[in-house]
């Protein structure tokens, strides 16, 4: 199997920013609110997430393709190994960009096949934002991502790891969303970081 990155490609600096480390505390949230009792992390990166998860005592199992990474499951998210309903939550983090475009409804079958109540997913949103950030004397801060259309819509060229992006031209939002309810989840809500726009998260529901 030809993977496309080393192993070591998640234990530099260049990898793990700030903004990166962000996510992460996203991705931990947002898993834990939903308090499953069984969960099932695609894509183990730098295990980051799964440590932490298991030392907060949630049960956790971890599928990769690269065996390198030494996941507890070795597959692919097209073809997960696994029962169907056998997890509540599915987490699937910057993974699903991984794949073509083609195999994106391959992949949502699967996670919704084996999730038995959610999935939450995060995929990379080109779409341009600018940041309104504004501190207020005695109401607070005041955080507000504001879209703005561009002239020219890019295309986006395989670099080695994403094939498409939401943003890009021949893949909105919408487009990605319709793929996501067509596999049968019900869109509980999507949103970018504030922090790092890059990052859209969705919380589906089974």
């Amino acid at each position: 199997m030809k993977y496309q990155v080393k192993p070591n490609h998640y234990f530099n600096k260049s990898y793990d920013t700030k903004e990166r480390f962000i996510s992460y505390w996203h991705q931990i949230n947002e898993i834990m609110t939903l308090e499953p009792d069984s969960i099932l992390e695609i894509g183990i990166g730098n295990g980051l997430v799964f440590n932490y998860l298991e030392q907060r005592g949630f049960k956790v199992i971890t599928m990769d393709i690269d065996k390198r990474l030494k996941p507890n499951k070795i597959g692919s998210v097209v073809s997960i190994p696994l029962p169907d309903e056998s997890f509540e939550v599915v987490a699937c983090f910057e993974v699903l960009e991984h794949l073509p475009y083609e195999d994106l409804s391959k992949a949502l079958n699967e996670i919704y096949r084996v999730s038995s109540k959610y999935a939450v997913l995060s995929l990379p949103d080109f779409t341009r934002v600018y940041r309104l950030d504004i501190q207020i004397p005695k109401i607070g801060e005041l955080k507000k991502l504001i879209s703005l259309p561009r002239l020219r819509v890019p295309v986006h060229e395989f670099d080695g790891q994403h094939y498409w992006e939401i943003g890009k031209a021949g893949y909105p939002l919408l487009m990605v969303m319709n793929e996501i309810r067509n596999a049968g989840f019900e869109i509980k809500k999507t949103w970018r970081i504030f922090e790092a726009s890059y990052h859209r998260f969705f919380i589906l529901r089974k």
